[in-house]
């Protein structure tokens, strides 16, 4: 009877045992990390993660990552494409108008239906990025006496010096971008369109290229352009990654994203034309196009449609009043 019950606890033990290894041997669906727990302003982070499985989706699908402050705010957005190893990887330097409060950063990454999830810590600069200065206390000056040695006249010998090569020139970079590796790329601040980059094929578009430059040179400018873009943030990037992916499978819906941010792009346009150097000419410009977008898109389509329903009832009556 003691055998069989040493026999019962073996097998007992043994498959509670295996149960933990292959808990503990898990995989999460995705990951993500980061090469330090904490961070500064104008330090780079380093964000890298892998997916466990990627053959659950049909088409080739990026990785969707997002940063937020501790407030909840977007402060950071980019899209990914996996390797042949099923991982991705992505830098960007931390700071800028947007990182202005200490605390847990939190990045959310989304691989279709998958999540993933981690924090780390930013510090500031304090007094909204201008760094106290530093006293530097003068040294106090000893004389020494002074001796007068008499000079000793050393022969140096004659050097040649060889001709150094001169260096390749580096290509100059346009506005909007940045040198990295011997070319030029997009700069990042804060987070792309990502909606205009599919539509457009490449963040090197002329189209996405003037909204980067609008955003950054115009709107965060002000402080109410940095609060609308804060808003607005939150809103567009709820939706944008996932029409982005639709574009990139569906050309015909992708031509017509196209063609509908045509009338924006050249209402847009008109911010070139003026000097915005206040609170008062940034909310009036641009509560001026925001009624002009609406104008365009709502209200000149309503009429059109109430001018051809008239003409319709119109001719209608018309040809009932001629029968009779």
């Amino acid at each position: 009877m003691s055998s069989i019950f040493l026999l019962t606890a073996c097998i007992l033990s043994y498959g509670f045992t295996g149960a933990f290894a292959a808990e503990g041997n898990q995989e999460v669906p995705l990951s993500v990390n980061t090469d330090y727990p904490s961070y500064a302003d104008g330090n780079t982070i380093n964000i890298s993660g892998k997916v466990r499985d990627s053959s659950m989706l049909k088409s080739e699908t990026p990785v969707t990552l997002r940063i937020l402050n501790p407030d909840g705010n977007i402060v950071g957005i980019a899209q990914l494409n996996l390797d042949s190893n099923n991982s991705y990887s992505h830098s960007l330097k931390a700071g800028g108008t947007l990182w202005s409060s200490s605390g847990d950063y939190s990045i959310l990454a989304q691989y279709g239906v998958q999540k993933g999830e981690m924090t780390f810590a930013f510090i500031a600069t304090q007094h909204g990025g201008e760094r106290e200065p530093v006293v530097v206390e003068e040294p106090v000056v000893v004389e020494e006496p002074v001796v007068v040695e008499e000079p000793v006249v050393v022969e140096e010998p004659v050097v040649v010096a060889e001709p150094e090569p001169e260096p390749e020139p580096e290509p100059m970079c346009g506005k909007g971008t940045v040198l990295e590796d011997g070319k030029c790329v997009a700069e990042e601040q804060g987070g792309g369109c990502l909606i205009a980059t599919a539509a457009f094929g490449s963040e090197m578009a002329p189209q996405v290229q003037f909204l980067r430059e609008l955003r950054d040179n115009t709107v965060l400018q002000t402080q109410s352009g940095v609060s609308f873009m804060t808003g607005f943030n939150q809103f567009y990037y709820s939706f944008s990654p996932a029409v982005a992916d639709y574009e990139r499978e569906n050309p015909v819906f992708k031509e017509a994203v196209k063609v509908t941010l045509t009338p924006l792009l050249t209402s847009l346009t008109l911010l070139n034309y003026v000097d915005i150097d206040t609170e008062e000419e940034m909310l009036g410009y641009g509560i001026g196009v925001i009624l002009l977008n609406i104008g365009m898109y709502f209200v000149a389509p309503a009429a059109v449609i109430i001018a051809i329903k008239n003409r319709i009832s119109y001719q209608t009556s018309s040809t009932s009043s001629n029968s009779l």
